[in-house]
């Protein structure tokens, strides 16, 4: 049985695995281009009972995202957006607003594999000259082929992705397979120039 896939990075995770600063993630949060969310216990907004996931204003918070590293490990928020929704509340009880800690700002699974894709961050694949592999990657990009050939494109990248972990496991003696930031860089070119074929068509 293989595992679904990853539902939240926490924000470090997502800065070693683009290679960027925290800082930059707040930049780009705030920009639009992702959401960072965290976990609040029930909140009185107005008239409304907020509770569970919400998203955080960066630049709320702006002290803990610093370049140099030395911004405090908590800060109070004053204003959230509900899951779904599309403007801000003020949190009037408790006044002074919820606590976070910089280790439970989170960024969703999706956005992240979204980012991945819109900026190409996973073409280049790692390993030097005389690197070894426990996998049969060129086994892979034949089974991709195939799939494609037989199946037709699936709806996203992530179910592609399933569908290679699951042709891993079925070679391999264990059930082993490889991560999925492993599969996301091999085929993320592939599945881009199929992805434009298939809108063009």
């Amino acid at each position: 049985m293989r595992l679904p896939q990853r539902e939240y990075y926490t924000i470090h995770e997502v800065a070693a695995r683009w290679g960027c600063s925290i800082a930059d993630i707040a930049g780009w949060s705030s920009k639009g281009r992702l959401d960072i969310v965290t976990g609040v216990p029930p909140v009185i907004c107005g008239s409304d009972l907020i509770a569970g996931e919400v998203v955080v204003s960066a630049f709320d918070i702006l002290p803990m995202f610093r370049r140099c590293g030395t911004g405090p490990q908590s800060a109070f928020v004053r204003r959230v957006r509900a899951n779904g929704a599309t403007d801000w509340s003020l949190i009037t009880d408790p006044a002074a607003g919820v606590e976070v800690s910089i280790a439970d700002l989170l960024i969703t699974g999706q956005q992240v594999q979204k980012f991945e894709d819109d900026h190409e961050l996973m073409r280049r694949i790692a390993g030097g000259a005389g690197s070894t592999s426990p996998y049969d990657w060129d086994g892979m990009t034949s089974a991709l082929i195939v799939r494609v050939h037989e199946k037709g494109l699936p709806a996203t990248q992530s179910e592609l992705i399933a569908d290679m972990q699951a042709w891993f496991a079925e070679q391999s003696d264990d059930g082993q397979f490889p991560d999925e930031r492993s599969i996301r860089r091999r085929i993320s070119a592939v599945w881009k120039t199929l992805s434009q074929l298939r809108q063009s068509a």
